[in-house]
């Protein structure tokens, strides 16, 4: 029997079969990946076969091949993987200028994951309502930058529900991933576009100004015109995994675009001569921030610099 993985509760699964029953399964024996080594072997969104047993459960017995997937290295356990969700069709990356402020080396980090798996990201902003004058310009000045590069940028508002329009075209018949920091608005927003959902939301914790984690399970939820959300637990970091430094360049579109000019193949974009990466930070044509995180996560694979708070 086979079907799709739509939630995920830790050591259950729930498997939406292509008659339409969803039967609570569980992984069979020492099921792991080929070649993946990953804290969570089955992710929402995966194909799979399951055995039914007399209870009305099953047993999760094989997965199909993925058409590409989210991964990101597991907070705790920094030689193993954390598979967001897999067979996307885009994925949603929800960010604040503040309230809580999302870092642009955690946007870059994700962008870069979901380049190397060829899932397109749109970027949607929110809490563009609470933003004073100064806050309104840099949010202006971060959409611009990120959409120079080629990413589109959407400015919302979750609770008022200004801009979420722009967003129910785009979801369509799609499998669209959710995901964000914790306190970014997920819940809320989802809760504007299914109210059905009725999902909890919570307020930004005072002390650091970040949110408190509401969603602690990750969730496909059907869309009525089509296609489905995936609800995903706040992460607060995003370290890359398995990324060899020298593939990097081909994950920043802009640093790739000027790479091809480099006097040499094997060019890092570091401290060579003749590369036309440096001269394009130096001309401005590559923001500082883009090139801060490219070099962070040059740094990944030594496992001494990686800090879980990216």
């Amino acid at each position: 029997m086979k079907g799709l993985v739509i939630k995920n509760t830790g050591s259950w699964y729930s498997v939406k079969t292509d008659e339409g029953e969803i039967i609570e399964s569980k992984i069979k024996g020492n099921f792991r990946l080929r070649g993946i080594r990953s804290t969570n072997p089955v992710a929402v969104g995966d194909r799979v076969v399951i055995n039914k047993n007399q209870e009305g459960t099953a047993f999760i017995t094989e997965i199909e091949d993925r058409r590409n997937y989210i991964i990101r290295r597991s907070q705790n356990l920094s030689k193993q993987s954390h598979i967001i969700a897999a067979n996307l069709d885009q994925a949603f990356l929800v960010v604040t200028i503040n309230h809580p402020q999302t870092s642009t080396q955690f946007i870059d980090r994700f962008l870069a994951s979901a380049e190397a798996y060829s899932v397109p990201v749109v970027l949607v902003f929110n809490k563009k309502d609470i933003l004073d004058e100064e806050e309104t310009h840099y949010l202006e000045m971060m959409m611009n930058l990120y959409d120079t590069i080629g990413y589109k940028c959407i400015a919302i508002s979750a609770v008022s529900g200004d801009g979420v329009d722009q967003l129910l075209p785009l979801m369509k018949d799609k499998v669209t991933l959710l995901s964000g920091n914790s306190g970014v608005g997920k819940s809320t927003l989802i809760n504007k576009i299914l109210p059905e959902a009725n999902l909890r939301t919570s307020e930004i914790s005072n002390a650091h100004d970040t949110g408190m984690h509401t969603t602690t399970f990750s969730e496909m939820l059907e869309l009525p015109n089509g296609g489905y959300l995936i609800d995903t637990p706040g992460i607060k970091g995003f370290g890359t995994f398995d990324m060899e430094p020298e593939e990097l360049t081909s994950y920043f579109r802009e640093i790739f675009h000027f790479s091809k000019d480099c006097k040499f193949n094997n060019c890092t974009h570091t401290h060579e001569p003749g590369c036309a990466v440096l001269k394009a930070l130096e001309n401005h044509y590559i923001a500082a921030s883009r090139y801060e995180s490219y070099l962070s996560m040059m740094q990944d694979k030594d496992e001494d610099k990686y800090r879980p708070a990216y």
